[in-house]
């Protein structure tokens, strides 16, 4: 009977490690809507959470619903722990902290943010290329997709107002939780590269499950004045 069972665990690991990818693209995610983007059946799907739930990879809460409530309890949904975060975590962040810290201690916050600025300066002229050109209406689906082939696993999606840009993996969220100055770069060069005001809602390195900024729609000044 061990053997059996043994195998079967070992078997699960890839399937586990997709849902684990699954969610970390994603975002919070129910069970019905991981199966049927892995194409397993709803009972996999949950046994395969209640596992990595138990390993401490997942956590479940309440989805949060938007718009009017209907009947019945809301389904659970289910985000990244910080350890299951951690798995896809590269780089030293004691170090980094550490590091940052003496920045501090000898420059001042003007020297963590002048480093916060420089560390986007590659990824800046990479975004600049891949959204020269671009119509207006497009360039946020374009900087999603290009911030996903960069690490973050981005997706845009269209609100009544503007389109929320939402980053499910942040490889520095440990080290911007101690240094805020990371996301307000951040948040400062999207602004730059699409030439207006941009809102950051939350971060991951405050304990939300993904990194969500709000892109106005652009304001044409030919429509203003009429």
């Amino acid at each position: 009977m061990d053997a059996p069972e043994k195998m079967s665990l070992v078997d699960d690991s890839p399937t586990r490690a997709r849902v684990v990818q699954a969610v970390l693209r994603r975002g919070p995610s129910t069970a019905s809507e991981l199966a049927q983007e892995l194409r397993l059946t709803p009972a996999a799907v949950r046994r395969h959470l209640d596992h990595l739930v138990l390993e401490g990879v997942l956590t479940s809460r309440e989805s949060r619903i938007v718009g009017r409530r209907g009947r019945g309890r809301p389904a659970k949904e289910f985000v990244l722990t910080d350890a299951g975060r951690a798995r896809f975590t590269q780089g030293y962040d004691d170090l980094a902290v550490q590091a940052l810290s003496f920045v501090r201690e000898t420059g001042g916050d003007e020297a963590v943010a002048a480093f916060a600025r420089a560390r986007l300066a590659g990824l800046r002229e990479s975004l600049e290329r891949r959204l020269a050109g671009v119509p207006d209406a497009e360039r946020p689906e374009v900087l999603a997709e290009a911030l996903t082939t960069d690490g973050f696993a981005a997706s845009a999606s269209s609100t009544e107002t503007g389109v929320q840009l939402c980053q499910h993996h942040c490889p520095v969220a440990h080290v911007a939780e101690q240094f805020p100055d990371l996301c307000e770069a951040e948040t400062a060069m999207f602004a730059d590269l699409l030439g207006t005001h941009v809102q950051r809602l939350a971060t991951i390195a405050h304990g939300d499950g993904v990194c969500t900024t709000h892109l106005p729609h652009p304001v044409h000044p030919e429509r203003v004045s009429s």
